[in-house]
């Protein structure tokens, strides 16, 4: 009896561990993984890609021009919580010029003299704020620029602009639905790896 009673709670607790697998696999949220994310800083004009909980690329952004907001014809760059929507232009060579989002076909070189059209790729940004609930509607992409001698200055006309080969290393892995926050200020300091894991141990 007590052996067939040792086997029941042998197979309960296989099942429950089966359990937690299938719905890791499903998607569930694990405290040990950290999905990626984006960190734009206003005041830095750079972009961190943040991967499990610490900055592994830095690159260097333009934002608007006429500074922050989300109001409608103002521009400006949206502050807050947002996700990428959609992505646009995989495949394509670096150069490639977008009109109302379409390949037209030309490709143009880095720093063309005289031309300022959205090229390489777009990642279109859904706010996830009330601060920033109409950036998909305004269109506010991080998508590549040719003028890349610009980059470091806030240029943009709201949209947050970046190197093609940049713009496509970030389209071409990185998920749809991933999480951008933009900040004004700098971009947060975070330790090593090695130092949050004590911290969290401790």
């Amino acid at each position: 009896m007590k052996i067939e009673t040792l086997w029941v709670l042998l197979l309960l607790f296989w099942c429950l561990v089966a359990l937690f697998s299938c719905q890791s696999r499903a998607g569930e949220p694990s405290i040990l993984t950290h999905s990626p994310e984006i960190v734009i800083s206003v005041k830095d004009q750079k972009l961190a890609l943040i991967n499990e909980g610490h900055v592994s690329h830095i690159y260097p952004v333009s934002t608007s021009r006429f500074g922050t907001g989300d109001r409608p014809g103002s521009y400006a760059t949206p502050l807050g919580k947002l996700v990428v929507r959609t992505k646009i232009g995989r495949g394509c060579h670096l150069g490639t010029v977008f009109k109302g989002r379409s390949p037209t076909g030309e490709v143009i070189p880095p720093n063309a003299p005289g031309r300022d059209p959205i090229v390489s790729r777009i990642l279109w940004l859904d706010g996830q704020e009330n601060q920033n609930r109409h950036a998909f509607a305004r269109c506010i992409y991080i998508h590549g620029t040719p003028q890349e001698n610009l980059l470091g200055k806030p240029m943009s006309y709201g949209c947050i602009r970046m190197r093609s080969k940049d713009v496509a290393a970030l389209a071409d892995t990185l998920p749809i639905g991933i999480s951008v926050t933009i900040v004004e200020d700098h971009i947060p300091k975070m330790p090593p790896p090695h130092k949050r894991l004590l911290a969290s141990v401790l």
